[in-house]
């Protein structure tokens, strides 16, 4: 039995949100999951996006149980989990949730239905250093009841304007739900460094000047033509293009994560 309590298990999630589709939410999601477990941790992906669901095809697998069976009441959380094969992973562990495309939205849920997904995720946490959530984007239902933990909200956007309109009307949503939400913001697709700074300094500039909030920096992951290559071969880029500059930028967002079990443990 493990003595952690509910806060505890909560802070080992990290939810993987944006305000817009089409910003690179799930390769982000998918991403910083592998590179945890490369660290050695133990991470539990949660594919939440099932409308749209493509993690499992993203790092190549062919899931025997999905979320869509969860759903039905076939089976528990606890047995849709697929184990990600690394050969080259020898400490650390990724364990997959996968969704299932076409399926419908977790938003038509009910409440209920919703409530006990997230406590199932919550239990499996003791399990984990990581849990990390891919949900649709925008905030609907599903959104709204499964970040609702003490863990780590990631905003995903990138340098088109739309996509920082979108991530600012999501972080003031959370916000009015949580005022000490834990946000964090990343910038995907950009060309430069500057780029991206100038995306986090005008999104930044706006929350301080009409929420009063300052929102943390968490880093960037430029265009790189080695990401597509990657989804293409349904590869995770650790193991196609492990040299590559969006698989070392996201070893360095990564190292941002301590590890839950060790904290835990101190």
């Amino acid at each position: 039995m493990n003595d952690l309590s509910q806060n505890d298990l909560e802070r080992k999630m990290i939810t993987v949100a944006s305000g817009k589709g089409g910003v690179g939410k799930t390769w982000i999601s998918t991403t910083l999951a592998h590179t945890l477990s490369r660290m050695g941790r133990k991470v539990l992906l949660f594919d939440g996006d099932i409308g749209l669901a493509n993690i499992d095809i993203q790092l190549g697998l062919m899931p025997a149980r999905d979320l869509g069976g969860v759903i039905s009441g076939h089976y528990d959380l606890s047995s849709a989990i697929t184990p990600y094969d690394d050969p080259m992973n020898s400490t650390g562990k990724l364990d997959v949730l996968a969704g299932k495309s076409g399926s419908g939205s977790l938003g038509t849920l009910g409440r209920e239905k919703l409530g006990s997904i997230r406590a199932g995720l919550t239990a499996l946490a003791a399990n984990y250093d990581h849990v990390i959530l891919d949900l649709a984007a925008g905030v609907d239902a599903s959104v709204n009841t499964l970040s609702a933990h003490k863990g780590t909200t990631v905003v995903v956007l990138t340098p088109d304007p739309t996509s920082l309109t979108d991530a600012y009307a999501f972080i003031k949503l959370s916000l009015m739900r949580d005022r000490n939400a834990d946000i964090k913001v990343l910038v995907n697709m950009a060309s430069s460094k500057r780029e991206a700074e100038k995306t986090y300094q005008a999104l930044n500039k706006a929350t301080e000047g009409f929420l009063k909030f300052t929102v943390p920096y968490l880093g960037m992951i430029k265009r790189d033509k080695f990401v597509q290559e990657s989804i293409r071969h349904q590869k995770s880029i650790l193991v196609r293009y492990p040299q590559s500059e969006a698989a070392s930028e996201m070893m360095d967002i990564a190292r941002q994560f301590p590890s839950r079990r060790k904290a835990m443990a101190g």
